[in-house]
């Protein structure tokens, strides 16, 4: 008996440790299922994600060497803040000479209006003597029947008649030719019009010169110094766009029928690994480039051989990060990993840190 009794405390045990595994199996079988479930079927996560921004490239509108350069790289700038100069003594010479040029065309136009004045008072002049030839001659022709006057009399006035006429209309002509070198149209002066366009677009390059930031950012990859010259279009500065932040989250195929715009997200930064950020889905993308199927000069191409195993693809998933925190700032690059959570039930949160809601 007691043979026995020791003989049935192994075997006991075994059959104790061997539901114990089961149990550890069953629960770890559980908890894989609940965890898959949760990502394929209910909340699809990713952390092939990066935290991105818009960069602007600013470029000068004038060319010329850059005088003074008030920022440095990695330095956060406001809207409308200055980013540098392009020396603008050249453009200023020329707003100068176009002011000059404006106030000489106002001066030959008021010369114009003296002109057009005289030949105006010169074509009345002649008109009235016009008139006067015409009642003349309407007074002296029906003296001729009677002889009262001879027929070279009635000859002589109707040819002044007809010099009178043509004094005239040689006068209206020179008050046309004179309004036509004014440069008046209609209730506009062309001459006047063409010399303000010019000053304005000098004082247009004047502004260029001083070169202010579009919005608020933070100046990237600045390697210039006082002294560079500056072309008109060629970037100079790089400005990462601090207004919005977005993350780039790539899903594989088999998630995006989950996943629609507007939807709500938490995002987690490796940089702030405890602190959980709010995001919204704003768009899925809708291609991608492969280069099994690409035409190579008119011809498709494809691969000669097909694996077996066929790879879900990735697709790109725009989310927008919301309620920055100034203690967290984004840097664009930074790797990410996103859990989409479905619908928005109440107002999103600002980012808080896990650490402290516990």
């Amino acid at each position: 008996m007691a043979a026995e009794h020791f003989q049935t405390r192994p075997d006991m045990g075994m059959r104790i440790a061997g539901r114990v595994l089961a149990a550890a199996v069953y629960l770890v079988t559980v908890v894989l299922a609940i965890y898959i479930t949760r990502v394929y079927f209910l909340f699809p996560q990713t952390d092939d994600a990066f935290v991105r921004a818009n960069t602007v490239e600013i470029a000068p509108h004038v060319s010329g060497p850059i005088v003074a350069l008030p920022i440095h790289d990695n330095q956060h700038v406001k809207r409308g803040d200055l980013l540098f100069i392009v020396d603008p003594r050249p453009y200023q010479a020329d707003l100068d000479a176009a002011e000059a040029n404006l106030d000489l065309t106002n001066l030959q136009i008021s010369a114009f209006d003296n002109t057009i004045a005289a030949a105006k008072a010169r074509e009345a002049e002649l008109d009235a003597d016009r008139a006067y030839d015409q009642q003349y001659l309407n007074r002296l022709a029906p003296l001729l029947p009677d002889n009262f006057v001879t027929a070279n009399d009635v000859s002589n006035a109707r040819s002044k008649l007809a010099a009178a006429k043509a004094a005239v209309q040689r006068a209206r002509s020179d008050v046309a030719r004179a309004t036509n070198e004014q440069g008046k149209y209609g209730d506009i002066n062309a001459r006047r019009k063409a010399a303000q366009a010019a000053v304005y677009r000098a004082k247009l390059n004047v502004e260029y010169c001083h070169v202010y930031a579009p919005f608020d950012g933070y100046v990237t990859n600045l390697n210039i110094a006082v002294g560079q010259y500056a072309n008109e279009g060629k970037p100079v500065v790089s400005l990462v766009d601090d207004r919005n932040w977005y993350v780039m989250a790539n899903f594989r195929e088999t998630f995006l029928a989950r996943i629609r715009p507007g939807m709500t997200a938490q995002v987690f930064l490796l940089g702030y690994p405890r602190v959980r950020f709010r995001g919204r889905v704003q768009g899925v993308g809708w291609a991608l480039f492969q280069d099994n199927g690409a035409t190579v000069e008119g011809l498709p191409r494809t691969e000669p051989t097909l694996n077996w195993v066929r790879l879900a693809q990735r697709f790109p998933v725009r989310i927008t990060l919301e309620d920055q925190d100034p203690r967290y700032p984004f840097r664009m690059g930074e790797t990410a990993v996103v859990t989409v959570t479905g619908w928005p039930q109440q107002r999103s949160l600002p980012a808080r840190s896990i650490q402290s809601q516990k």
